[in-house]
């Protein structure tokens, strides 16, 4: 089994500008500057016959080139934050891709996604952190932009749980064209 999501990487620099924001809230566990990126869409835990499936719907994919540019910070899980990030603003070759992958697993076979998409970057996860500190940390980078950034290219990407943290790593690398 293969615990599978479809996500944009990001370059080094991009990923030291985001891990300069990882501290000031206690309980907070900080995501792997590695393992920063941008979930297109969660797949789970399937088997490698499946994947190979979603591997071969995803390469007869097009879509094309864009930019993603990061703005503002902010939470899930309302009064009680599980889920720190940073905001992506919405582009229509994001929401264009996004709606592509989605099409194209569904016809796998897969249930289609449930939740709206809400296009972020995860820094931390929350577990009984000072509702202050978060309020704190919340307002400090509430300016905080990065990017344009140029979108060649999505991969599908393995999660491999490790004691320290969940490892990723690339399946499969998708171009987009121009």
């Amino acid at each position: 089994m293969l615990r599978l999501f479809v996500g944009i990487g990001f370059p080094p620099e991009l990923k030291l500008q985001l891990s300069l924001l990882c501290s000031g809230i206690p309980n907070a566990r900080w995501v792997d500057p590695g393992n920063l990126h941008l979930t297109l869409r969660f797949i789970g835990e399937i088997s490698e016959d499946r994947a190979a499936d979603i591997d071969l719907a995803l390469t007869q994919l097009r879509a094309r080139r864009f930019s993603l540019s990061l703005a503002g910070t902010g939470v899930f899980g309302g009064d009680r934050p599980h889920n720190l990030w940073v905001g992506v603003e919405r582009s229509s070759g994001l929401l264009a891709l996004h709606d592509k992958i989605e099409k194209a697993l569904v016809r796998t076979g897969l249930p289609p996604e449930p939740r709206k998409f809400a296009p972020h970057v995860t820094l931390a996860r929350l577990n009984r952190a000072p509702i202050d500190k978060i309020a704190e940390f919340l307002a400090a980078h509430a300016g905080f932009r990065a990017g344009p950034l140029p979108v060649a290219a999505f991969s599908l990407i393995a999660s491999f749980p490790t004691k320290a943290g969940s490892v990723y790593e690339d399946q499969a690398d998708y171009p987009l064209r121009d």
